[in-house]
């Protein structure tokens, strides 16, 4: 095939956004968390559907989730995860000084194996976090279900999901608590950044402190461009509030998301799976009828042992590919020897993600697919 710069994903930024951050430099002149902040909280609010004090913008979606595990857990108790996610996942659990128990996850949906979720509850446990992989939401009623069964938390790792609807409501609009991520490559990006929804006023009142080093009652303040100095702290607290410049990236991006990323993204995932779709060693992720997505990311299963050698001939073509993810519970930090998951290290030998951002083109995805059918049929 021609020779063509292709990235896995992108950052997808234009003069929309370098005009909005230039406004805030050089007419606003206050970088740090102010009035854009709470301004890009109400849009979000506003998109999902829910009152704008229910949002929090945090510095970055793993942020989003150690302020939500430390939120409703203490020093020791259990959160049940499925291994198949990123390492931040994980890490804000056992940042939060709680203990991540690693699952497996369904293998046609790659979302939480309740049935797995609920053999490893015990006394400890204290809540479950869910994750949307590849903007799958799986089961959510399921999963409420057996969360209300045993008095536990539930934390949505939706740093895939936004803008995607499960039984017609967008992800954020319903649940309990609920976390996004704004980094460069995801559905919308404020440059860095996350969000925290939730109708818990106990829990938004320990995270909207907890992001401003837990100085008491700071944000309104810092909405206005002021900062308390007469307060008090009476929990930890960390730097992860969001900064201005984000939140004006992030504002401009989210009117885009509709009209023009959502559209793009979609259009590319339908031609990935017509495209391939016939082949019998590709296996697609399942996506749940009741769920609307938004894709952020597409990855594919190679069945047959054929996985390693097609990573190597998209390589040697100058595809780029990624696997999502190294399961978490093979890692050192995470590894316990009575912990396995045959399915979900299955998929990790099967797994391989392709690009998929909005500027990619359709022939890009026809001449990836060509080369994937080439290889696959010898």
């Amino acid at each position: 095939m021609e020779s063509k710069n292709i990235r896995l994903s992108k950052s997808i930024i234009g003069e929309i956004e370098a005009d909005a951050v230039r406004k805030i430099l050089l007419e606003d002149g206050y970088l740090g968390m102010g009035a854009e902040v709470g301004k890009f909280e109400e849009d979000i609010a506003n998109y999902i559907g829910v009152n704008t004090s229910n949002v929090v913008c945090v510095s970055t979606g793993t942020s989003a989730l150690h302020l939500a595990v430390e939120a409703i857990t203490e020093a020791g108790d259990e959160v049940i995860v499925p291994s198949l996610t990123y390492l931040s996942s994980f890490q804000a659990i056992s940042g939060a000084r709680a203990i991540p128990i690693a699952c497996e996850v369904y293998d046609d949906t790659l979302t939480i194996d309740i049935e797995d979720a609920e053999k490893k509850i015990t006394s400890k446990t204290k809540a479950i976090m869910t994750v949307h992989y590849a903007s799958n939401p799986g089961y959510l009623e399921k999963l409420y279900n057996l969360a209300k069964k045993y008095n536990l938390r539930v934390i949505e790792d939706a740093a895939h999901a936004f803008g995607c609807s499960y039984k017609e409501k967008k992800i954020g609009s319903f649940g309990d608590i609920i976390c996004f991520s704004f980094d460069g490559i995801k559905n919308i990006t404020s440059g860095e950044g996350g969000a925290i929804i939730t109708s818990d006023e106990k829990v938004l009142n320990i995270i909207k402190d907890a992001r401003l080093l837990s100085v008491e009652k700071d944000s309104e303040k810092r909405y206005l461009g002021q900062r308390s100095w007469d307060f008090d702290v009476t929990r930890q607290g960390y730097r992860y509030h969001l900064s201005n410049i984000f939140a004006a990236i992030g504002r401009v991006q989210l009117k885009r998301l509709d009209v023009e990323f959502a559209p793009k993204r979609q259009k590319l995932i339908s031609s990935y799976k017509e495209l391939l779709g016939s082949n019998k060693n590709i296996k697609f992720q399942l996506q749940n009828e009741d769920s609307t997505i938004i894709p952020h990311i597409f990855s594919i299963r190679v069945l047959n042992n054929k996985r390693d050698e097609l990573l190597i001939e998209l390589n040697k073509n100058n595809i780029p590919t990624g696997i999502h993810y190294k399961p978490n519970h093979l890692l050192t930090l995470y590894k316990n020897k009575d912990t396995t998951l045959p399915i979900t290290e299955n998929i990790y030998k099967e797994i391989i993600t392709l690009p998929l951002h909005p500027e990619l083109e359709l022939n890009d995805v026809e001449n990836i697919c060509l080369l994937i059918l080439k290889k696959l049929n010898n």
